[in-house]
């Protein structure tokens, strides 16, 4: 493990002056995570989003052009870019203030097919990233990268709560192995900027987080039975009447990764709900709140699944006085309304 103290030797790094509002840098913000992220950041701060729409959606951020302090790029990460050479950044003043932070999230992936993006997740966590990182160092900006609880993969040797220590135990050649051991390779990728140039980063271990902007129809228990119920059909439970999962709602998430940023912590803090919650007990709450006639129905698990892990939080509650607040009765609520919402807006009664 990294030795805490030794982050302060980095904190004499030389910063741009900050005219106004920081400039903050989204790589991968059209996402589910990275467009609820940007509605925090742009109360206080001035935003750049980059994103090539290969998972993320131009709607899910059409809402976020309206803010004068906001500008989205429609760009590859896999190819380098010069922000200081872009017109519509001039407002952002870059060849003076440069980048404060980078938040980087852009990782395609698909939870059922996933041969769909693994050459585009592979790229995600290699070249773009390290793009990324090198604006980050010609800035001397913060760095915040959006881990996941895959590093650890199916961690069959542990029983209950998944600390940061544990060092993962994942097949590099399995189907899986494009985005597993993508995030670990992008793990060490940054850890070594840190060491060798001084980066100020830090890495946030996601686990199974829901919400609003979420994608549909991918194998992802709350959206796939949010839309089963309101459709009165079919809940599926791939597993069993003892299955259960994790759940962190995205305010929650956000919480902990603006902290995390705000934070001179640079190890790995993982980030979710430390208390598992039956997977039944889910799709009956969604039934309820959603008046429903489904039948909650089980199948086989499918093909390359991966167990859900439980997270220990106990870091980010001593490091980051963070842990989730959110019931899941109220974050349900709110993700149904929101897909409401969005069933109306594509309603043909609309157009």
């Amino acid at each position: 493990m990294l030795n805490l103290f030794k982050r302060d030797q980095h904190k004499d790094q030389q910063k741009n002056v900050i005219f106004d509002k920081k400039n903050i840098l989204v790589v991968g913000g059209a996402g589910f995570i990275g467009s609820n992220l940007m509605e925090y950041l742009l109360e206080k701060h001035k935003v750049i989003c980059i994103d090539n729409f290969i998972t993320g959606k131009f709607e899910n951020i059409e809402i976020l052009t309206q803010f004068s302090n906001f500008t989205f790029l429609k760009h590859d990460m896999c190819e380098k870019i010069d922000l200081e050479s872009m017109k519509e950044l001039e407002k952002f003043r870059i060849e003076f203030q440069g980048i404060q932070d980078i938040i980087y999230l852009a990782c395609p992936t698909s939870y059922k097919d996933i041969s769909k993006f693994s050459i585009e997740t592979i790229d995600a966590n290699s070249i773009a990233l390290k793009n990324a990182l090198d604006l980050a160092l010609k800035y001397k900006s913060k760095f915040l990268f959006a881990s996941s609880s895959a590093v650890y993969g199916d961690a069959e040797d542990i029983l209950g709560s998944i600390p940061e220590s544990y060092y993962g135990k994942t097949d590099h050649l399995e189907p899986r192995a494009a985005y597993n051991e993508g995030k670990r390779f992008a793990e060490t990728m940054i850890k070594t900027y840190y060491e060798k140039y001084g980066l100020d980063i830090s890495i946030a271990r996601i686990f199974s987080t829901y919400g609003p902007r979420m994608i549909l129809e991918d194998g992802r228990i709350i959206s796939d039975f949010i839309k089963s119920a309101t459709e009165n059909k079919d809940i599926v439970i791939h597993g069993d009447e003892n299955s259960v999962t994790s759940l962190c709602y995205i305010d929650d998430l956000i919480d902990g990764l603006l902290k995390l940023m705000d934070s001179p912590v640079f190890e790995p803090v993982n980030l979710g709900q430390s208390e598992e919650i039956n997977i039944k007990e889910v799709a009956e709450k969604i039934k309820k709140l959603t008046n429903s006639n489904s039948k909650i129905i089980f199948q086989d698990i499918f093909k390359n699944f991966q167990r859900k892990l439980i997270p220990n939080i106990q870091k980010a509650k001593d490091l980051l006085s963070w842990m989730p607040m959110t019931s899941l009765e109220d974050g349900l609520n709110k993700t149904i309304e929101h897909f409401e919402r969005e069933k109306v807006k594509l309603s043909p009664f609309n157009k």
